[in-house]
């Protein structure tokens, strides 16, 4: 398989799980910018969505979307556990938090991200608004499923970074502080960082 990721955009999350579940894969650079790939490869003649992540299939097909492709990896490596079986409640308490934060963290970043006229103290104000809610969800924790780590804590992992650079205060979220240092200390985390130049 072929991840197409951006340092530090939301392609870190399946970046941390291909590490996580030790399934082979070959990393592929985008500059998100230029929409050309680290070899100069047009990136919009590979996916007209020009996104990342996007994941290349040993047999050529192509996967996209965060959500869509982090439940691709979890299934093939399913002794892991990174998503609860199909069929059950579980999985789709998962597939609600997938969506939660592709849907209002993830997307509540984009005016921040690309200014258009909104002023930012209105954005920031309803992405801590959306914070408030996963920190009292997270509960006792210390994953957003309890004790058992997944795909969606990835995705949040990436989201909460993102924070982070934008100067949030996380006094304020103690238990999305302390989730944050928890997932940053695993070793699939540290290698994806590693990988994007965001770590030693």
């Amino acid at each position: 398989m072929k991840l197409y990721y951006a340092p530090g955009a939301c392609s870190q999350a399946p970046h941390i799980i291909l590490h996580e579940t030790g399934l082979p894969f070959e990393k592929v650079r985008v500059d998100l910018e230029t929409k050309r790939t680290e070899s100069g490869a047009d990136f919009l003649a590979i996916t007209p969505k020009g996104a990342v992540p996007l994941l290349e299939l040993d047999d050529g097909a192509l996967l996209t979307e965060n959500a869509v492709i982090l439940q691709y990896i979890a299934d093939l490596a399913p002794g892991w556990h990174l998503i609860p079986p199909y069929g059950t409640m579980e999985r789709y308490r998962a597939l609600e938090w997938l969506n939660y934060i592709a849907t209002e963290l993830h997307k509540g970043f984009a005016p921040l991200f690309h200014p258009t006229g909104e002023p930012r103290e209105h954005a920031m104000a309803a992405i801590a608004a959306k914070l408030d809610y996963v920190e009292r969800q997270l509960g006792i924790g210390p994953f957003l499923a309890g004790e058992q780590f997944g795909v969606a804590d990835s995705y949040l992992f990436v989201v909460l970074g993102w924070a982070r650079v934008f100067r949030f205060d996380f006094e304020r979220w103690p238990a999305l502080k302390t989730f944050r240092q928890l997932v940053g200390a695993r070793p699939a985390v540290r290698a994806a960082l590693h990988d994007e130049g965001l770590a030693p």
